[in-house]
């Protein structure tokens, strides 16, 4: 009897776990929907965010990752980097451009064209995929990065675009790979294309009729319900999403990655960089101080790491360091050629240090200007010190006794003792000298002082 009780317990468990009505949502599952924000501009930052953010769904095997999406674009190394964990990862993407006011540009194109399903909130846009290379002053005068001009210009033989074979390999490359990713998710290729060779954008109503998106929704919670049921290529097998009712937890970034946001600015880290050379430079002139070799070295060591990071010139960065360092010897050996060589130098070196600039990862010359204006000062004021430091008289050693009084305290043949600076010194002259006289240094040798008499008015007359 008791087992039949155990028996008829256990299936109305199993019975009530089956029909309950929760069991349809992803609470009773156990299963979850993570999310990660990406803001402002894509670049190393943002990659190794993603990167842990897909690290963590697969561990926790989470039926979606929601990427948030709101950028201006950025570096295509970074992008590239994000594409391929994307279409690598074991957890369906699902690009969402949000909140209202939110934009995908550039680079934000390329990663919700790759996502497994692309939504937008309302009031957002994306596109002006343009390259940034494209965007620079071409041959002529003319500037192509606003799309206003050679629109559609790339298929003709004519215009400065068709003209600079580097601009046409950055562009088909960049055609190439939004055509891909469009081919492989179901979006509209053609606009993609367009979006990369004229710049176009569109909004978030206009998107869902050119086929770019696959569905408007106001939150995560519509979000979810509208990709609910929808068949995925995930890893190269079908899925269907059950994403109706799932909870959803934000993965906020950690303090790195906050801190690799800050330092991979390529401005951040020139200000580094000089930080770090002049804290090892005092270091060096006042050894012991300790602060300013460890605050330097710190500074110089981050700096390095987040060029590397970036896609960097490496002319470029010689001509910066080497800037750096004619500034420096500017400070211990003052010569105007070393200071205006080194200041050229650097200026030059910033202006070439990355390949390729993308948005938010410009070189500003507010920040460059003033730091080759700064560190020019500090060599000229160093300069300065130094050489009123050589005018000034000898204060200890030999030299520092030229000149200085001293008595005769006995005296003879040439030979004798006086007394200088209060202590008696062994003394010589070429001259008659008597004890009591009033003579002068002339010269200090193995600690013997070569004497004379001083020119002191009135004693001469006496004599």
């Amino acid at each position: 009897m008791k087992l039949a009780r155990v028996a008829l317990l256990a299936v109305a468990l199993v019975a009530t776990a089956a029909f309950s009505p929760s069991s349809a949502t992803g609470e009773a599952s156990g299963k979850v929907a993570l999310s990660v924000e990406i803001n402002g501009a894509i670049g190393p930052a943002s990659a190794r965010q993603l990167k842990d953010a897909l690290a963590v769904a697969a561990e926790r095997k989470a039926e979606v990752l929601i990427l948030k999406i709101d950028t201006p674009g950025g570096l295509v190394t970074s992008m590239r980097e994000m594409i391929a964990d994307i279409l690598a990862s074991p957890v369906p993407v699902i690009g969402y451009v949000a909140p209202a006011g939110a934009h995908a540009a550039s680079a934000g194109t390329y990663i919700l064209y790759a996502t497994h399903v692309a939504a937008m909130a309302p009031g957002t846009n994306l596109g002006a995929a343009t390259p940034v290379a494209i965007g620079e002053l071409l041959p002529g005068g003319q500037d192509q990065g606003n799309g206003d001009q050679g629109k559609g210009d790339q298929k003709n033989a004519t215009g400065p675009l068709a003209a600079d074979p580097m601009m046409t390999k950055v562009t088909n490359d960049a055609v190439a790979l939004i055509r891909s990713l469009a081919e492989l998710r179901g979006r509209n290729a053609d606009w993609g294309e367009k979006a990369v060779r004229e710049a176009a954008s569109l909004s978030a109503s206009a998107a869902l009729q050119q086929h770019v998106i696959d569905f408007i929704a106001n939150d995560t919670t519509e979000l979810l319900l509208l990709a609910d049921g929808r068949t995925v290529d995930v890893a190269g097998a079908k899925r269907v999403l059950a994403t109706k009712g799932l909870p959803v937890e934000t993965q906020e970034p950690g303090w790195f990655i906050q801190l690799l946001a800050v330092i991979t600015d390529p401005n951040t880290a020139i200000i580094l960089i000089l930080v770090g050379v002049y804290g090892l430079v005092f270091e060096a002139t006042s050894p012991g101080a300790v602060a300013p070799g460890a605050i330097g070295t710190i500074c110089l060591l981050l700096g390095l790491y987040a060029l590397d990071l970036l896609p960097i010139n490496y002319t470029g960065l010689a001509l910066m360091l080497l800037g750096i360092a004619f500034l420096v010897m500017e400070a211990f050996n003052p010569t105007v050629v070393l200071g205006l060589g080194g200041v050229i130098a650097f200026l030059l070196g910033a202006a070439m240090l990355l390949k390729v600039e993308g948005p938010g990862f410009e070189m500003s010359w507010l920040v460059i200007g003033p730091a080759a204006a700064l560190a020019l000062g500090l060599a000229l004021l160093a300069g300065g010190y130094l050489l009123a430091a050589r005018k000034r008289l000898p204060r200890v050693g030999a030299l520092a006794m030229h000149g200085l009084p001293a008595e005769i305290l006995d005296w003879q043949g040439g030979e004798g003792h006086v007394l200088a600076q209060g202590e008696r010194w062994r003394a010589k002259a070429d001259e008659p000298l008597a004890p009591g006289d009033s003579v002068e240094v002339a010269d200090v040798k193995d600690l013997v002082l070569t004497i004379r008499r001083r020119n002191v008015r009135g004693v001469g007359a006496r004599q």
